[in-house]
């Protein structure tokens, strides 16, 4: 990780609920994209536009996409099967437990759903005894 990030820049209710979990810090991945990490891992990311993820209206790559992590398979299949919530995924995701989301879209999700998503997606990557604790699972 290199170089502060300003949050002034990232969509300030993920930003909220991010900051909110247990051991997160906001840091840098992929060279230059902002990521929130727990323990050194990151589990919501902001992704730079790309070939690998266009918009099939205009042609043109997102220039708005987060990457939120999954749990696993079925917990991605279920968000972008539901028709209420704007996730989705790409061809370069498969194998890879995260769902995609536009920033212009986050307005679609209620808070309190979006929450639990990237609460499921902290805990996710955070160490068991840590997303225990924070969860009351023992």
């Amino acid at each position: 990780m290199s170089g502060p990030v300003d949050p002034a820049d990232l969509d300030p209710t993920v930003h909220e609920i991010c900051m909110s979990l247990p051991e997160v810090e906001l840091g840098i991945t992929w060279g230059d994209r902002p990521t929130y990490l727990v323990r050194g891992k990151g589990f919501v990311l902001y992704r730079k536009p790309g070939r690998t993820a266009v918009d099939p209206r205009t042609g043109e790559p997102y220039d708005d996409l987060i990457v939120i992590t999954t749990p696993d398979a079925a917990d991605k299949e279920a968000l972008v099967a539901d028709e209420r919530l704007p996730f989705f995924t790409i061809d370069h995701f498969n194998g890879f437990n995260a769902v995609l989301v536009q920033q212009s879209r986050l307005g679609e999700i209620e808070r309190e759903e979006l929450a639990e998503i990237i609460t499921d997606a902290w805990a996710a990557k955070a160490p068991r005894s840590l997303s225990r604790k924070h969860l009351g699972d023992g």
